[in-house]
């Protein structure tokens, strides 16, 4: 627990929140715990049990509550698996499986037969896109649709903004709130809920820090499923426009979405990607 954060006593509080939104779930949900080799992965399962599977895979230094806004929407017509990315902070084993190699998809091998699940739709976002995009090329057979926002292995990853915001942290008072607003795109009175959730959370939290692997043009063409990109147009931690341009290139049946106006952070497209999900 200790390496994932800063102390004990830090992580045991985050993890309290997290359980209190967990208790705050807008829809009925099952809450189960799936033995995998990376350690315990936990996953908030709603929506008809007949109904087809969509797989909800978040970013950085989140879990599965930050689809509470969406889940709603989702699981009328899928059940949802909303997913605790393991080495993140929500109640999944505390592993790091290394990016640069098959052991996140061997991780997500084990998620998706311990629910039962032979292939689904995939919603994820930052590094949940990532890992998503990642097992797509790897597993295209079990992927059956992909909704991707703001995903890390396309665009250029940018790193000026974590100088920025540490300079920021050091040497101004309310710090960490102006980086996460910053980094995130957060406003600090339309999204204050979400803010306070981010400053808790780095104020106790490391985050993985290595860059992310950058998916070649060709594993990119490979893809055959239905694909919809939706970016930000300001987004601090990944060029979107480099990611929208590639995605253009080398996926021609992909469904690109650029939000000038949106940063890292991107709320409010729930029902679009229902749509696409469903179409």
């Amino acid at each position: 627990m200790t390496m994932i954060y800063k102390s004990e006593a830090g992580g045991r509080e985050l993890l309290e929140h997290y359980r209190q939104a967990l208790e705050a779930w807008p829809v009925p949900a099952e809450q189960l715990r799936v033995p995998t080799r990376q350690g315990e992965t936990f996953v908030l399962v709603s929506g008809p049990h007949d109904a087809p599977p969509l797989v909800l895979l978040h970013g950085s230094g989140a879990n599965a509550s930050m689809w509470r806004g969406d889940v709603a929407t989702w699981s009328q017509n899928f059940r949802t698996y909303a997913v605790d990315l393991v080495g993140e902070p929500g109640l999944s084993a505390p592993s790091r499986p290394a990016l640069d190699s098959d052991a996140v998809a061997l991780w997500l091998d084990d998620v998706l037969e311990g629910l039962g699940i032979i292939d689904a739709a995939f919603v994820a976002t930052s590094l949940g896109g990532w890992t998503a995009l990642d097992y797509a090329i790897r597993r295209p057979e079990r992927v059956t649709r992909l909704a991707l926002m703001c995903p890390g292995g396309v665009g250029r990853q940018k790193i000026g903004w974590m100088f920025k915001a540490l300079l920021t942290r050091l040497f101004r008072r309310g710090g960490l709130r102006e980086s996460a607003m910053a980094v995130a795109g957060l406003d600090g009175d339309r999204d204050q809920q979400a803010l306070d959730a981010v400053v808790r959370t780095f104020t106790h939290f490391n985050p993985r820090r290595e860059r992310l692997p950058v998916f070649p043009d060709e594993a990119l063409r490979a893809l055959t499923m239905h694909v919809l990109v939706i970016v930000g147009g300001r987004d601090a931690m990944f060029d979107s426009h480099q990611t929208a341009r590639r995605v253009c290139e080398c996926i021609s049946h992909a469904t690109v979405h650029l939000l000038p106006e949106v940063g890292h952070a991107v709320f409010g497209q729930a029902e679009p990607i229902a749509a696409f999900l469903r179409a």
